[in-house]
Order: structure tokens, then sequence, then C-alpha cells
């Protein structure tokens, strides 16, 4: 893959992703949405398959092409062995179907979660006028852990957060979304995280993951990090008996207009 620098920085950050303990056997999944350029200098890489259904529809995303991790397998295997653990997929005029036109060898599938990435995608390139090209879906330790003693409610998990580090609200300043435990790999919960997805870049599946959305690659691993560490500094006060002090809400509208984002004012009461 030397030749190619997408597939080698999409390669990086799956090896980077796996390292952080985020994506164990075969959990979690990668899609990004490649440039006009990247297509064009990856082109004589394709052999065009058959079109299969996606099972959900994304008429903005027609003719766009992705790099998508593979159905069970391992992001530990990924840097081993690209062409068989990941591909390139084109979606199809009509948004409904996909069809493999690089790697995912020997009969393999896009990650069942394609429907979740897509409709997120989607969104995204709606909202953000085509600037967000990445969705990450891991399976962060401590943000996970989180789901099971905090509120599943938006503005409460996102103030937990924000008060664990300054950066936090900087970073992902609409906060971050909750989906409710759902059967994974299916269009209902697609649809219940593309809703969300409306409004923020972070949104955890209760008891099972996290996805981020970004512009690129490092933008959207950075943001899945600092979520994580967050959740981590998080897990460690609330074992050590709770917060004595913390940064409060006057402290948050100063950072706000000291580093000119705009902070969900949801989250501020």
């Amino acid at each position: 893959m030397k030749d190619y620098k997408i597939l080698n920085d999409y390669i990086r950050i799956t090896k980077d992703a796996w390292l952080k303990g985020w994506h164990e056997r075969n959990g979690g999944n990668l899609s990004y949405r490649l440039k006009e350029e990247e297509i064009l200098d990856l082109k004589n890489l394709f052999n065009e398959k058959e079109w299969m259904s996606i099972g959900v529809t994304v008429k903005n995303l027609q003719g766009q092409y992705f790099i998508v991790t593979g159905s069970g397998k391992f992001f530990r295997n990924i840097e081993l062995c690209p062409e068989e653990n990941i591909g390139i997929i084109e979606i199809s005029e009509c948004g409904e179907k996909y069809r493999i036109v690089w790697g995912l060898l020997n009969g393999a599938r896009p990650t069942s979660e394609l429907p979740a990435h897509l409709m997120n995608h989607s969104v995204k390139f709606e909202k953000t006028s085509g600037k967000h090209r990445v969705i990450l879906h891991s399976h962060t330790t401590n943000l996970i852990a989180l789901t099971f003693v905090l509120p599943l409610n938006d503005e409460i998990f996102t103030r937990e957060l924000w008060e664990m580090a300054t950066e936090c609200p900087v970073v992902f300043p609409t906060g971050v979304g909750i989906v409710p435990w759902m059967v994974p790999g299916g269009a209902e919960i697609a649809k219940a995280t593309s809703e969300l997805m409306k409004k923020y870049d972070i949104v955890l599946w209760a008891h099972h993951g996290t996805f981020c959305s970004g512009e690129d690659l490092d933008i959207t691993f950075g943001l899945m990090d600092t979520a994580e560490k967050a959740a981590e500094i998080l897990v460690k006060v609330l074992s050590m008996g709770g917060k004595r002090q913390t940064i409060l809400t006057e402290n948050f509208i100063e950072l706000g207009k000291a580093f000119k984002v705009t902070l969900n004012p949801e989250c501020l009461k």
C-alpha cells in the first residue's frame, strides 16, 4: 500500500485504534468517504463486483466511494493483510445499493453496521456541506462503562464529560448524544443514530460503543480519544468518591468566549 497515501493513513488509524484497546476481536468499524483526487489515484485498483442492497436509502451519497472495514474482520489484521480485511465500495445512483470495487477478498462483505455508517455519512454530508468524511465506531471502555451508571441523557452525560478536562467543551462543544440499548446492525439503530448526528459529532450506543464523525481521519480519531480520556478521568473520580470541586457554568461561558466556540446551552443549565 506504499503508493496510496489514503490507504496508508486509513490503515494507520485502524492500528492506532486497536492499540488503544477499542477494537477487541472484530469489534468496531471505520468508514471514510474518498475525495475525487483519491478516487482517481486508486482507480487502477478497481474491479467492480455485483450490486448489493444497503438496507437503507442514502440518495445524497450516490456515486460516492468509501473505504470500509469488513464484517467479522479484526482491526489487528488490517495492517497485516489490508485487502482481506478492508475494501472500497461504490454507492449506486438510487442510493439503495453498493458494490465492492477493491479489497474484501474471499467473499468478505462490508461491516454489518454499514447502514448506520452510511446514514450518518448522509446526515453529515448535508449538515456540513460535504466537509465530514469519516465515521469511526469504537468500543471505548470507559464511555461504555459510564452508560451503566450515568443517566442516559444527552445534557447530563455531556456536562459530566465537559467537567473532566478543560479541552472537552472546545473539542466537542455541541456535546454527545445517547442512543438507548438497541440491537446493532439494522435500519432501526441506524436511523436513531443518524437523527442524533444532526446535532452531535459524538453519539454513544448505551452498553455498546461510540460513534464519532469528523472531517478527516486524524480529527475523528482525536475526537474519540478526547471523549474516551474524559470518560476515563470520570471513572477514576467516581471511584475516589466523587467530585469535591469542578468547572462551573460561568467558567464554561468564559471558556467559550476565549476559544470562540458556541457551547450547547442545554448543557450549561
